[in-house]
């Protein structure tokens, strides 16, 4: 049975905390902190540029790493992002974006520059450093920022997304993580911005003393990155196992050429990697399309995926939560729906 389902908004409510009067943009001198992967930007820097961008005032991009050669791809993607300066640091001590050594060259170049804000993305890299960096600058970080409503004044969620927080910062400077699923990318420009490459200074503690990098297990795939994916095809508890996951899952995503998410439940039933976690201990995302299979809509899980533009939801259960979010519900098997569904897509395609 199909079902056309209207969108339920979850209740929030919004904590406000002012103080001073906001800043003007005038006054802004803002710094990005431009996470890269293998010498290669990730996708959510170029969101954080853009928050860095709402707040007014000249946005200054900063790259960290082993040496200018191993930064070679990421430079020339940030010169175009519509960045007012690039500053690049370098040293042997940073090859691996540690924490302990990065933290202070971040709280080093800001003391320098006269930066008033530092953002960066709310990944788990960014959640790592920006702690320390604010701890160093004796200042208080706003994580996972959705909204800015002055270079004062940012919003963010709270209790999974069921409350929106208004803050407003006295601090000098400020430090945020900025949640892509809510920011649009910067898009390149045809114009690049100057460059101004160096050797690191101040930099931090070396793996003798406190942390000492071991090794990193990467997945590659060639499916499109969840993170980023603008359709997603996400599997639950309701597969029942990983080989259903796999025979159901796989299949419906190939099919649409869709990134794989999972709930937490799959992944902690080992049906998935948790790498594919979507949820609020997992990925935040906001695709075109996400479709839930076998989900019943948890808190945890509605966290990660409720500003998806479209949701879809197949579930033999009518009164699971996560028809109350989404825009089309199927009741169904998904044993016998989801491989009707990706029969009838193929047959569409030809």
């Amino acid at each position: 049975m199909f079902a056309s389902l209207s969108r339920t908004a979850i209740p929030r409510t919004s904590t406000r905390c002012f103080s001073a009067s906001a800043r003007s943009s005038a006054e802004v001198n803002a710094a990005v902190f431009l996470e890269d992967k293998a010498g290669e930007l990730v996708p959510a820097a170029a969101n954080a540029v853009t928050a860095a961008k709402k707040l007014g005032g000249k946005v200054t991009g900063i790259l960290i790493g082993k040496d200018e050669a191993s930064l070679e791809k990421a430079i020339a993607m940030s010169r175009k992002l519509g960045l007012d300066n690039l500053l690049v640091r370098h040293a042997a001590a940073l090859e691996h974006a540690l924490a302990e050594p990065t933290a202070p060259v971040l709280a080093e170049l800001i003391k320098k520059n006269g930066f008033t804000h530092l953002a960066g993305p709310h990944s788990a890299l960014g959640k790592n450093i920006f702690p320390r960096v604010a701890g160093l600058l004796d200042v208080q970080q706003i994580s996972d920022v959705m909204s800015i409503q002055d270079a004062d004044t940012f919003t963010r969620p709270v209790y999974a997304g069921n409350a929106i927080s208004t803050v407003r910062s006295k601090d000098a400077i400020k430090l945020f993580t900025a949640r892509a699923s809510t920011w649009e990318p910067a898009q390149p420009t045809e114009s690049e911005c100057s460059v101004d490459v160096a050797a690191a200074e101040n930099v931090g503690p070396g793996a003798s003393t406190l942390a000492a990098w071991i090794s990193e297990e990467l997945v590659k795939s060639e499916r499109p990155d969840l993170s980023s994916a603008p359709t997603v095809v996400s599997g639950g508890r309701g597969v029942k196992s990983k080989e259903s996951f796999d025979s159901t899952i796989i299949p419906l995503a190939d099919v649409l050429g869709a990134a794989i998410g999972a709930s937490r439940a799959a992944v902690d039933s080992g049906y998935a990697d948790n790498s594919l976690q979507v949820g609020q201990t997992g990925k935040v995302i906001a695709p075109a399309l996400y479709i839930a299979v076998g989900i019943s809509g948890a808190i945890q899980h509605l966290a990660g995926m409720k500003d998806s533009k479209t949701i879809v939801a197949i579930n033999k259960d009518a009164d699971a939560p996560i028809f109350q979010v989404a825009d089309v519900g199927l009741v169904a098997d998904l044993f016998e729906a989801v491989p009707e569904l990706v029969k009838k897509i193929e047959a569409a395609k030809k």
